[in-house]
């Protein structure tokens, strides 16, 4: 069954960030993943089609097929675990979401659609009045 990691992207303070972030690993190590500290219990599900939710802002905004989970051991004997990700971001309609600490499971369920692809979004347009037309579900 298809389960899905929701997951801070710490540090950012919109998708763009996260793109110049994703494009320096992709042109450092030739690919895109995330390190964490925690290995998923759930990897079948996790690799059955599922992705990562990234939270941005206190919202849900973009996610990531996840296609690959490495665990390996660091150079300080520390088990950790790389989530590889198809470089390609998804938008979805935005999802609130309270601060923690890691990751956390997100079923079908409960993640956000995407974004409509027939829906043309001015990219000038203030990121605040996107969010408050897609509250209002006009975006």
């Amino acid at each position: 069954m298809t389960v899905h990691l929701v997951k801070l992207c710490v540090g950012a303070d919109d998708i763009d960030d996260l793109v110049q972030w994703q494009n320096h690993m992709q042109k450092t190590y030739g690919k895109v993943f995330h390190t964490t500290r925690m290995v998923p219990r759930r990897v079948p599900d996790l690799l059955e089609n599922g992705s990562i939710y990234w939270v941005i802002k206190r919202q849900i905004r973009v996610r990531q097929v996840l296609t690959d989970i490495e665990e390996f051991v660091d150079d300080q004997g520390i088990r950790r675990c790389h989530l590889h990700l198809n470089p390609s971001l998804v938008t979805t309609r935005l999802q609130a979401r309270r601060p923690f600490q890691g990751w956390r499971y997100l079923t079908p369920q409960d993640a956000p659609p995407d974004m409509p692809t027939d829906v043309e979004i001015d990219d000038d347009m203030p990121e605040d009045m996107r969010h408050e037309l897609s509250d209002m579900g006009l975006l």
